[in-house]
């Protein structure tokens, strides 16, 4: 099959030129190759050459010239030339041998074939020539296009010693059959619950790289469920693991909340693209197996869940060495609060409860919304549609009290400077408590959200703790 019609960009014909001049067999292979068969853009390009990887770079690079940028790494023997929005990977042929302790491979020269049969599944082994004599013929010695059009993904060799080799490829098998939609292979399969402790060799930093891709996937639970059948759920995710199961006390149950977090999972998948609002989801009941109670009266309960989980999501974060910055954080909101517009939609909206949602969830809370609206998995019409009735009234309540009472984000009008300025007073705890007396006013509906009556109701508060006005500069002006 040649696909040279597929090759009509000038890059290629100018690494077919540099290749031909040098006098090497060169191809590109990989994802690039895979992509074009699934009809798929991408702009990431790895190039093969059988020797002289690192000079075909840099011929090619001149010949780009302006707007070209090559980087050479000798000690692994490639290269990397940035082009506009392309990226050009160079490596010579090898073939690889590896130390059962590590992932990292012991490399020699090799052929084009050694090359293609080191790499993870078929449908990444395949090649187009780059050179004249025969551009653009696919290169597929193990029917990677067959399993293209079988949606099968297996390996080029025994999958025993591809993942026991590079253990990060279970991973990447998992990942690839949830974005691309394939199926892993019954032997493949099997090859990854055998060597599934073998993934212990591999970097945190590497399989949450793996799980990432995987949750921007359209329909993200594919790759949990695979995680969880393959058996690395529980060594990377224990604490996923471990939600399985209905436990069954005087005939009454729960809902598997596994099975109810990846379907929370896939609804917010299908609502936004944001990679930590997902993560939420996934994690938004994590403490339910820690705060399981049976209650003789209620049945089973999870009391606080959403609490521990907070404090649960840290220790996660830390393990899988994802950031530990503003975006835990905002998981560790959302997992807090994702209980707060249920309850309110189980009670009387109070304006007083929803300012205190606004203030707490702050810019989040459209996100905070679309997590709890997910949330809602029961199996009965009537239940989901009124959940989602009085969520809309809760949204419709947020938009009119945010207009009238800017509660998002909201700083107390008076500030504690202003306090100690006011009652000539160093800093203590009665300044806090004056500072959460008037948030509290403000947000139970007692004083509007300004200046003025802020300031009005601290002389008054502060009165009753025997505080004095020392200096009246800071009073505001009579209408």
């Amino acid at each position: 099959m040649n696909l040279s019609e597929r090759l009509k960009s000038p890059i290629f014909k100018t690494l077919s030129a540099s290749a031909d001049e040098l006098g090497v067999r060169c191809c590109v292979i990989g994802g690039y190759v895979r992509d074009i068969f699934l009809n798929r853009n991408s702009d990431d390009i790895d190039v093969v050459t059988v020797g002289k990887g690192i000079e075909l770079a840099e011929k090619v690079a001149s010949k780009l010239g302006k707007g070209c940028h090559v980087s050479v790494f000798r000690n692994f023997g490639t290269a990397q030339v940035k082009y506009h929005q392309t990226e050009i990977e160079f490596v010579g042929a090898r073939k690889e041998s590896y130390d059962r302790g590590s992932r990292k491979p012991i490399v020699e020269d090799g052929t084009l074939e050694d090359d293609q049969i080191r790499r993870d599944f078929t449908i990444n082994a395949m090649g187009l020539s780059l050179n004249k004599a025969d551009y653009g013929e696919l290169i597929d010695p193990f029917d990677g296009l067959g399993d293209i059009e079988k949606r099968i993904l297996r390996t080029p060799t025994d999958p025993a010693i591809t993942f026991s080799d590079d253990p990060l490829r279970m991973m990447r098998a998992i990942r690839f059959a949830t974005t691309l939609g394939f199926h892993i292979h019954p032997i493949t399969f099997n090859a990854i619950y055998k060597n599934r402790e073998r993934i212990e060799i591999v970097s945190a930093e590497r399989i949450t790289e793996e799980i990432n891709k995987m949750m921007m996937a359209k329909q993200p639970s594919t790759g949990f469920r695979l995680m969880d059948e393959t058996g690395l759920l529980a060594l990377i995710l224990p604490e996923l693991s471990a939600l399985k199961g209905v436990d069954t006390k005087e005939g009454r149950g729960h809902k598997d909340n596994f099975e109810h977090t990846l379907a929370v999972l896939d609804k917010v998948a299908s609502a936004s693209d944001n990679l930590w609002l997902r993560w939420a989801a996934l994690l938004h009941d994590v403490a339910k197996p820690v705060c399981k109670r049976w209650d003789d009266r209620l049945g089973w309960t999870f009391h606080n869940h959403n609490f521990v989980g907070e404090k649960m999501v840290s220790r996660i974060f830390n393990r899988l060495k994802l950031p530990m910055d503003t975006k835990m954080k905002y998981v560790q909101k959302l997992v807090l609060l994702h209980m707060r517009p249920i309850a309110l939609v189980e009670e009387i909206v109070t304006d007083s409860a929803v300012r205190r949602l606004l203030f707490d969830a702050g810019d989040d809370t459209e996100d905070l919304m679309t997590l709890c609206e997910a949330d809602i998995t029961s199996r009965n019409p009537e239940k989901v549609r009124r959940f989602l009735d009085n969520f809309q009234i809760v949204r419709e309540k947020m938009k009119d009290l945010e207009e009238r009472d800017r509660i998002r984000n909201m700083q107390p009008p008076v500030s504690g400077d202003m306090i100690m300025q006011i009652f000539g007073i160093s800093p203590c705890n009665t300044i806090g408590q004056l500072k959460t007396a008037i948030k509290d006013a403000i947000l139970d509906g007692i004083i509007p959200n300004d200046y003025a009556a802020a300031y009005n109701f601290l002389i008054t508060k502060a009165k009753e703790q025997g505080l004095e006005v020392k200096d009246p500069s800071l009073a505001p002006a009579a209408e």
